[in-house]
């Protein structure tokens, strides 16, 4: 067991992980317009956070992560852990007075940005290497701390003039992460992971402290990255047959593990506070980090572009990444603009084979008009699922499928739901819309059209109507 740096190898392999980890990490972490006085910018880091034992029980928030998956490894493997996260650095400013003294102040303005009060996110690493045939019975921990540390920089006009200092602190923080492996009946070689990150921090939550508080204290974004010198991982959504029990048997708490890397190789895992589907990858026209969760890139770069001088400057005071996201949006080039515009990656070819008869759109009818085709018609079209129509009218129980749902439809699993319509696409898709029974805004979302949609594996019948 170490805590020195990987292998080349591994590094190489955990590089790989990194690209979509580190949008885990920052996913959220400064929000357009990136200002520090932006309303929705003063509720800071909502993914990920372990807070301090003396706080979680206050609080809806957690002070360990649980992770548990399956592994085949082979005859002396070695696991490979690597937990990431952001330590809160509270920076605060402080204006130089006439008696040579600093006082704290609510702003300093330069002439290219407007410094302010802000928490910082840096990044910390716990690795760990350890033969996995360690890791059964007891496993092990690895309890990790860091230390506070205060730093200043001096803040100077463009003449080189004294005119303030940023005061950055960073509170004592520490943890534990507890690794241990079981071998699991049965007749395929298979052991089950277990990974826990907890928070152990010594820090005592007062009767009225509030999150702001507890943050500096707290581990920020944490997710974890794992790697099989020897062997596999399998996949926590899409498992195998023979493996469904055993995947449906783990517990994951707080955090999701997903393969990583490359489609088609299973020695990376990442766990994340983030739902992700496996081998999860950026987009290859993104063209940086935007760090403001579900937004458009296409659309936040026109809208980062038309900030005006103003909120550029106290955007670039907040945050260096928030400095470069302006800087990105001021001197993107046309080309790459336009790369943003439009990208589609699940077109099927036009030249294969032909598919069957039955509400096919010819090529001279739109497909944006649904009017266009006299043979579909949502409101008497049927679909058979376990041998029963189901059409508009019909009640069935929503059974939302992993591979191609969210966490919103996972809620669902098990309600009752009554189909409105029975729609295909121009692929020959079929697609439910249902809204749920008990729903109390039912007649508003029929009014509107607004539906929940699932696919016919993803519904049973309840009756014919």
């Amino acid at each position: 067991m170490t805590t020195v740096a990987f292998t080349p190898v591994t590094e190489a392999r955990f590089a790989v992980a990194r690209h979509v980890a580190d949008a885990v990490l920052f996913e959220g972490y400064v929000l357009y317009p990136y200002r520090a006085s932006a309303a929705k910018n003063r509720l800071r880091w909502q993914f990920g956070v372990l807070v301090p034992p003396s706080w979680s029980a206050a609080a809806e928030e957690h002070d360990f992560q649980l992770t548990e998956c399956l592994m085949e490894p082979r005859t002396g493997a070695e696991l490979s852990v690597e937990v990431r996260f952001l330590r809160a650095q509270r920076r605060t400013v402080e204006e130089l007075r006439e008696d040579g003294t600093f006082a704290p102040t609510g702003e300093l303005r330069l002439p290219d940005r407007v410094l302010v009060p802000w928490d910082e996110g840096v990044e910390e690493r716990v690795t760990l290497t350890v033969p996995v045939g360690d890791l059964r019975g007891d496993g092990t921990v690895l309890p990790f701390t860091r230390p506070a540390t205060q730093e200043t920089e001096d803040v100077l006009d463009p003449d080189g003039r004294l005119l303030g200092r940023l005061v950055r602190r960073r509170e004592e923080i520490s943890g534990a992460l507890r690794i241990s492996a079981a071998e699991l009946d049965g007749p395929y070689r298979v052991e089950r992971l277990s990974v826990t990150v907890e928070n152990t921090s010594a820090w005592t939550a007062e009767r009225d402290t509030d999150r702001h508080a507890a943050l500096p204290h707290s581990l920020v974004a944490t997710h974890t990255l794992l790697r099989l010198d020897g062997g596999s991982f399998l996949s926590m959504t899409d498992p195998p047959e023979w493996a469904k029990g055993a995947v449906a048997a783990c517990r994951n708490l707080h955090t999701w593990p997903v393969l990583a890397g490359e489609p088609g190789r299973g020695d990376l895992v990442l766990s994340s506070p983030i739902i992700l589907e496996d081998h999860p990858a950026i987009a290859p026209e993104s063209p940086g980090a935007l760090y403001d969760a579900t937004e458009i890139d296409e659309i936040l770069a026109l809208r980062t572009a038309a900030l005006t001088d103003e909120e550029k400057r106290e955007a670039r005071g907040t945050d260096a990444r928030a400095a470069a996201v302006i800087e990105l949006a001021d001197t993107m080039p046309p080309e790459v603009l336009e790369r943003l515009h439009g990208a589609v990656r699940s077109l099927q070819s036009v030249t294969g084979p032909p598919k069957p008869a039955g509400n096919i759109l010819e090529p001279d009818t739109p497909w944006w008009d649904p009017g266009g085709d006299t043979g579909v018609d949502p409101g008497s079209d049927h679909v058979l699922v376990d041998g029963r129509a189901v059409r508009a009218g019909s009640r069935v129980v929503l059974r939302p499928r992993l591979r191609r749902t969210d966490a919103q439809d996972l809620f669902l699993d098990g309600r009752g739901a009554l189909v409105e319509a029975v729609l295909h696409d121009v692929d020959g898709g079929v697609h439910i819309a249902v809204t749920v029974e008990d729903d109390p805004g039912a007649d508003i979302r029929r009014e509107q059209g607004r539906f929940l949609y699932f696919q016919p594996d993803e519904v049973e019948a309840l009756e014919d109507v």
